[in-house]
């Protein structure tokens, strides 16, 4: 990971240098562990605050339409990809963007780690190859890494970067070598019954409506949510099950043939909701009906946003 923050640094300081861009948005390291946070480096003095670890876990294209100027992105391939449905919704220009692309190993869960060492206060945590060592008052431990990455990690589709002006490393293997289908197992077989209670078990009983899912979101860049409408006002903000399903569903719904599955709604949730089961179910179903992966191409239209006469209909009774 060292070599990765050197290279990054790097290309940083010459885009900013140069004049390339205003500013270059990266991960600087966190005040506490397993907390690296976006970073905003202006000068190429500021690019030496920049790193790159299993913890750069915040969507930075969700920074990016909320900061005007020329832009500079240290993305991975998630990152990258959300970057591109941007472009194409036209919330910024591919001509003022410059990428610092970075072949992304997976990030790591910190929940799993905590998990893990139940009980334990966690002071350091350093990477050392396919290792984590753990630091606190009285222990050291090493854990694999492997067994900690985000959920999505292991079925990430492109790790390495589909736009940059730059890499920063070699190309890792495209995937992650879990089955993407498989996320949206749960409703497969279950009746319109069964299938709503595991949805409620899953999201709607646990969840307390503090949006954190829908901020950490590179898609929910609307100036006023449907949730936030008084006139008229699409969803109450009550604990009721229907205005928590409401919101989720409608959420999803909107984000159909757009997300990328960078699993920053569940990275960013309190309670550990698996928001993804529904998402994944709802992109599956656009892989399946229009055979369309959101954010390869710039020039292409999402599914959702076009209509064509021979679209499928086999839903209309």
């Amino acid at each position: 990971m060292e070599a990765r923050t050197q290279q990054i640094r790097a290309a940083a300081k010459k885009l900013l240098s140069e004049g390339q861009v205003d500013y270059v948005l990266g991960y600087a390291k966190g005040t506490i562990p397993m907390r690296d946070y976006p970073f905003f480096a202006y000068t190429p003095e500021e690019c030496d605050q920049l790193i790159w670890s299993s913890f750069c876990c915040n969507n930075l294209a969700n920074f990016v339409i909320r900061h005007p100027g020329k832009p500079g992105v240290v993305a991975q391939g998630c990152v990258s990809r959300n970057l591109v449905v941007l472009v194409q919704e036209n919330q910024i220009k591919q001509d003022e963007l410059k990428v610092i692309g970075v072949p992304c190993l997976g990030m790591v869960d910190r929940r799993k780690i905590q998990d893990k060492l139940a009980g334990k206060v966690i002071l350091e945590v350093a990477e050392a190859g396919e290792q984590l060592v753990v630091k606190g008052k009285g222990f050291e431990d090493k854990l694999a890494r492997k067994e900690l990455l985000r959920d999505n990690c292991y079925t990430c589709l492109h790790r390495n970067p589909v736009m940059a002006d730059v890499l920063v490393a070699d190309k890792v293997e495209e995937t992650g070598g879990g089955d993407i289908e498989a996320v949206a197992a749960p409703w497969a077989g279950l009746s319109p019954e069964e299938r709503w209670h595991k949805f409620g078990e899953e999201i709607l009983d646990e969840c307390i409506r503090c949006y954190a899912c829908r901020d950490a979101c590179p898609l929910c860049y609307c100036h006023v949510c449907f949730v936030d409408e008084s006139m008229p006002q699409w969803c109450a903000k009550t604990q009721d099950e229907a205005d928590v399903a409401t919101f989720h569903l409608l959420r999803a719904f909107h984000c159909a043939g757009r997300c990328t599955d960078c699993g920053a709604c569940e990275s960013a949730c309190p309670q550990g909701l698996k928001m993804r089961r529904l998402t994944s179910k709802i992109e599956k179903d656009i892989r399946g009906l229009y055979g369309f992966q959101p954010g390869l191409d710039v020039k292409a239209t999402p599914p959702m946003s076009v209509y064509r006469p021979n679209d499928p209909q086999e839903f209309i009774k």
